[in-house]
C-alpha cells in the first residue's frame, strides 16, 4: 500500500496485474483482485458489520459505492440464493483484508468470488483494511476504483476522479421497480425458509426508492396485504391502492435529488391522513417533505452495531445503518419531533410528526444483517395501518 500521508500520482505508462483501490488523490492500496474482472469507480466507505455480507452487497442503497468491510475474514459462510436483498447488485466493488476462498456453511451455494463474477462486481483482498478505515474517518468518504487485473495507474487515477460524486443524484429510478407488483413473502424461519402469508389483515403500499425485501418480508408476516410502486409513483397513484398505510423505503443516492418528485407524493399521501414510515431515504425525504433539510456526511454511517437512543423512552437501540446522507436537525420545523439519535456522533435517527401518525427512522429497523432491537416499529406501524382497516 501507498503511505496515504505520502501518495504520489501514479505514472503513466505502468501496468499492474493483481488488484487494487486507487483512490483519486492517487493512492494506491495493492492487492490481489478477485471477483469480477475489471475495474469500477464509486464513493469507498467502510462498513463494520461482522456477518451478513451478502445481504449488505445486495442492498440496493450501496448504488454508486465501493464497500470496505472492516471485519478481517470475508466470504466464511459462502453464498447463497435466500440471503439476498435484491436479485440484481447494484455495489460498485468490495474491498476485504482476507477473502475466504472455502467456505464452511450447510446453506452455502457457491463462494463469494463466484457470486461477485456472477454478479459483474470487482473485488480486491490482501490490502490494510485498518489503514483505509483510518483514511476515511480523518478525510472523509474518498472517491476510487476497485480493479482486478491489468490495469494502467494513472488511467485508474483519472477514472478514480471522473466519479461525479453522490451529491445532487438521484439513484432511487435506477434500483426501483419499473412496474408495480405484489409481496407475500414472510421471514425466514429454520427449515422452512421463506413461507406465503395467508389472509391479509390491512393494505399497505410501498413506494419503492430501492426497498430491501426484508422490509417487504416483515410487513408481510405481520398480515399486509402488500403493492410496491415505483419511486417515480404520484400521490394519485399511492392513493389509488386504498392503502391503510404508506411505508417509503430504503435508497441510494441524494435525497434532496429522489425529493424532486418524491416530495409531493409523500405531502399528498400525509394529508391523506394515511399512516407513513419512513426507513433511511425514505426518512430523509419524509424530513424533506415536512419542511426540513438534509445534508452529506464525511463518512456516513455503515454497520450492523451502531447504538442509536430512542428520545421517548431512554431505551438504547443497536441497530443497522448504511447511509451517507442525513435529515439536519437544525431545520426541523415547528410540529416535527425528533424521536432518535446515534450515539457515534449526536446526528439525527428518528423524527415524528405531533398528533399523526407520521414517523420515520435513519437506520434499518428490519436488521438484515443485524440485530433485531427495532422491530417493534413495524409492529408501531402495523398498528396504525390496522385503524383504518
Amino acid at each position: 500500500m501507498t503511505d496515504p500521508s505520502s501518495a504520489q500520482p501514479a505514472s503513466a505508462g505502468s501496468v499492474f496485474s493483481r488488484g487494487g483501490l486507487m483512490l483519486a488523490d492517487g493512492t494506491f492500496f495493492d492487492g490481489s483482485g478477485f471477483g469480477a474482472v475489471g475495474a469500477m469507480a464509486g464513493e469507498v466507505c467502510f462498513n463494520t458489520a461482522m456477518t451478513g455480507y451478502q445481504e449488505i452487497l445486495s442492498d440496493p442503497s450501496y448504488a454508486g459505492q465501493i464497500v470496505a468491510f472492516t471485519f478481517p475474514h470475508i466470504g466464511i459462510v459462502g453464498a447463497n440464493d435466500e440471503d439476498i436483498e435484491t436479485l440484481t447488485p447494484v455495489v460498485r466493488g468490495v474491498v476485504v483484508r482476507a477473502d475466504a476462498e472455502h467456505p464452511s456453511n450447510y446453506r452455502s451455494l457457491q463462494t463469494l468470488d463466484r457470486w461477485l463474477k456472477k454478479h459483474n462486481i470487482p473485488g480486491v483482498a490482501g490490502i490494510d483494511t485498518r489503514a483505509l478505515t483510518s483514511l476515511i474517518r480523518e478525510k472523509g468518504m474518498p472517491h476510487g476504483v476497485v480493479v482486478n487485473g491489468e490495469a494502467d495507474p494513472a488511467a485508474l487515477v483519472q477514472q478514480a476522479k471522473g466519479f461525479g460524486g453522490l451529491e445532487g443524484l438521484d439513484l432511487a429510478k435506477e434500483v426501483s421497480a419499473r412496474q408495480s407488483y405484489r409481496w407475500d413473502e414472510m421471514p425466514w424461519a429454520w427449515g422452512k425458509g421463506y413461507e406465503r402469508e395467508g389472509v391479509p389483515s390491512f393494505r399497505v403500499t410501498v413506494i419503492d426508492y430501492g426497498v430491501k425485501r426484508n422490509i417487504l418480508r416483515l410487513l408481510a408476516g405481520l398480515g399486509a396485504d402488500i403493492t410496491v410502486l415505483p419511486a417515480t409513483a404520484t400521490a394519485d397513484d399511492v392513493l389509488a391502492t386504498k392503502p391503510h398505510g404508506v411505508l417509503l423505503s430504503n435508497g441510494p443516492g441524494d435525497p434532496a435529488a429522489t425529493g424532486e418528485y418524491a416530495i409531493p407524493t409523500i405531502r399528498g399521501v400525509i394529508d391523506a391522513e394515511v399512516p407513513v414510515f419512513g426507513i433511511c431515504l425514505g426518512h430523509q425525504m419524509l424530513g424533506l417533505a415536512l419542511g426540513a433539510k438534509t445534508k452529506k456526511m464525511p463518512q456516513g454511517h455503515h454497520g450492523a452495531n451502531h447504538p442509536v437512543k430512542d428520545l421517548e423512552t431512554g431505551k438504547v437501540e443497536i441497530v443497522s445503518m448504511n447511509h451517507g446522507f442525513t435529515v439536519d436537525r437544525d431545520t426541523l420545523p415547528e410540529g416535527v419531533t425528533e424521536t432518535h439519535v446515534s450515539l457515534f456522533d449526536g446526528t439525527n435517527c428518528g423524527i415524528a410528526l405531533k398528533g399523526k401518525d407520521v414517523f420515520g427512522v435513519q437506520y434499518h429497523p428490519e436488521a438484515s444483517p443485524g440485530p433485531m432491537d427495532s422491530h417493534y416499529l413495524f409492529e408501531r406501524f402495523a398498528e396504525a395501518a390496522k385503524k383504518r382497516a
